[in-house]
């Protein structure tokens, strides 16, 4: 295959185009003057080359269906197809947003449905579907927060939020996007919070404690409970993100260990594809005592009777244009019923078993700082390798693209250096691990024996090294005529 694609713009010829519309109609015979461009310079192309141009440049790119993605804390697991099947039904492709509720009691039962089955598995009151993805829904929360300890007087003194350097990425800026204090929490030597840290760190200013469980090491807060107690004795309220839901979906809730906010990412957890960096979905779910604030509208159901509820007082308001991305929702809600609550148990136990026996693999051959049982990603250092040879995580990532493998996570989570953060999800076979597990012992031993062939990497893909302070800095990002 070529790596040089010309552009359509330097390929299309005058005259080239399908002609759909008869020549004499003028552009005014099928849309208003108002909504036509006086110059409009498109290449002309028949529709043909244009599908072959966008199937080649489709190809050049790796996808959750073409290659294994070990990205930690993304969970890029296989998307079912008759997801997409029930998202793509005419009921509910064609229905209108403005559509009154009487001609949408279908996807209304959709929304409530999935609603009540996200309150059960995760152990929380109620949910919304409004926010559009997991950071989006991570500034719900927090305004969820902002709203509750207003209504208590307590606005003006609960100023902080409590956030690990263990949870999930976007919590210090949502932390900070609505005024709050950040407070950074050190984890102990185990990779964990401690109590002893936390009942230092907490008083009366503290308005949320933020954590990830299990953590972006992959292991399991194991004084949860108590690390929930002593922030609930000060009247603060404990936030569960939940990038990391796909490791305990149906075995334990957030609920039940002392959480009082949290969000969900249904295009990790639940099988929605990412999209390219969107669009997403970030379901938030609270306690009873903060149900009142939730994002409007509510789904409300009587007598099977299905309803867009505006009038909640004390919410916090819409926090997008209609009801978020309903499509999602459809997919979310095929996955749940076509597994169950024992499938979606046994999803998570996978996940885990599947990170452990990558886990214990490769632990020989690369540094593994926190080599425990993990939950459903472990973590990885080349910071040895780096020493020793010159080689770097960047490196392994860049040769395990020629080996025909996405990279891991890379550089995250910042407490561990030169890190490599690897989540094989529960979809993977055993022989894509031992794969997996073989092209990475290789690379190593190749580190090793010549680093210079690892830094060179990669040399099979379409682009090779870039300069990626210039690209970051000077991107290239469209066509301009000469």
């Amino acid at each position: 295959m070529s790596l040089d694609i010309p552009l359509l713009f330097e390929t299309g010829q005058p005259g080239r185009a399908n002609r759909y519309l008869r020549e004499e109609a003028a552009a005014t015979t099928y849309l208003p003057p108002e909504l036509l461009r006086e110059t409009l310079p498109l290449p002309e192309h028949t529709e043909l080359d244009v599908v072959r141009h966008f199937t080649r440049l489709s190809q050049r790119t790796m996808s959750i269906d073409t290659n294994f993605y070990p990205l930690g804390s993304c969970t890029m697991k296989y998307n079912p197809r008759v997801n997409d099947a029930s998202a793509a039904l005419a009921g509910f492709r064609d229905l209108h947003p403005y559509a009154p509720d009487a001609l949408a009691q279908g996807a209304l039962r959709v929304m409530h449905t999935l609603e009540r089955a996200l309150a059960s598995l995760f152990g929380m009151h109620a949910f919304s579907l409004n926010p559009a993805a997991g950071a989006h829904a991570e500034l719900t929360a927090l305004l969820i927060a902002l709203a509750y300890f207003a209504q208590r007087g307590e606005g003006t003194q609960r100023t902080t939020v409590i956030v690990p350097d263990t949870a999930h990425g976007t919590n210090p800026a949502s932390a900070a996007m609505v005024g709050y204090k950040v407070v950074s929490l050190e984890s102990d030597a185990r990779g964990r919070v401690s109590l002893e840290r936390i009942l230092s760190t907490i008083g009366p200013d503290t308005a949320v404690c933020m954590m990830t469980n299990p953590n972006t090491l992959g292991l399991f807060e194991d004084h949860i409970a108590e690390i929930a107690a002593a922030v609930h004795a000060v009247g603060g309220l404990m936030y569960y993100d939940g990038a990391n839901a796909n490791a305990l979906m149906g075995n334990a809730r957030p609920g039940d260990m002392g959480f009082d906010l949290m969000h969900l990412n249904l295009h990790k957890t639940f099988s929605i594809p990412h999209g390219g960096g969107g669009a997403g979905a970030g379901p938030v779910g609270v306690s009873a005592a903060l149900a009142p604030f939730l994002p409007t509208p509510i789904v409300r159901s009587q007598d099977d009777i299905f309803a867009l509820d505006f009038s909640c007082e004390q919410s916090i308001g819409p926090m997008r244009s209609f009801w978020s991305n309903f499509a999602h929702m459809v997919r979310a809600l095929s996955y749940i019923l076509a597994n169950g609550a024992d499938g979606l148990a046994q999803c998570s136990k996978l996940a885990v078993l599947n990170a452990n026996y990558l886990r214990v693999k490769l632990r020989d051959v690369i540094d593994v700082p926190f080599d425990e049982l993990c939950r459903h990603e472990f973590v990885a250092s080349a910071q040895g390798l780096k020493r020793d040879t010159g080689v770097r995580a960047l490196d392994l990532a860049k040769a395990l693209l020629d080996a025909g493998y996405h990279a891991p996570t890379m550089y995250f989570p910042l407490l561990v250096p030169e890190c490599l953060m690897i989540e094989p999800t529960e979809t993977e076979s055993k022989e894509t691990l031992d794969g997996f597990i073989a092209a990475f012992r290789a690379i190593l031993t190749q580190a090793r024996r010549d680093p210079s062939v690892i830094q060179s990497t990669p040399t099979t893909t379409p682009v090779a090294r870039l300069d990626e302070t210039q690209a970051a800095r000077h991107p290239n990002l469209r066509w301009k005529p000469a």
